[in-house]
């Protein structure tokens, strides 16, 4: 009995991996989308410093929200954008060097 159920609970899961239709295809493409974006406050160290306080983590990107309504907007996307660039880099280089030591 489990493992007919386990059967078709893996024939469920692999039709849904391969389901192309237009609104499923575009519902994967968002889980990817938040995905990814959430591996960016993983990344920016956020999680950690923050505690994953979800308030604190919230207010941050409230707070840089009305930043970019300001009049320096684009000074301040320019900044961020550089800094973005430059944690991406060294990111690579780190894995770089990891992949070149192993």
């Amino acid at each position: 009995m489990l493992r007919n159920r386990q059967a078709i609970n893996r024939v469920k899961a692999q039709r849904a991996r391969h389901d192309t239709r237009d609104w499923q295809v575009k519902r994967r493409e968002r889980t990817r989308h938040l995905i990814e974006l959430g591996g960016l406050v993983v990344k920016a160290g956020l999680v950690e410093l923050t505690d994953d306080d979800r308030a604190v983590l919230l207010g941050l990107m409230v707070e840089a929200a009305a930043r970019l309504q300001g009049d320096d907007r684009e000074q301040v996307l320019t900044l961020w954008r550089r800094r973005g660039s430059r944690a991406f880099a060294v990111d690579r280089d780190e894995r770089d060097d990891a992949g070149a030591n192993a």
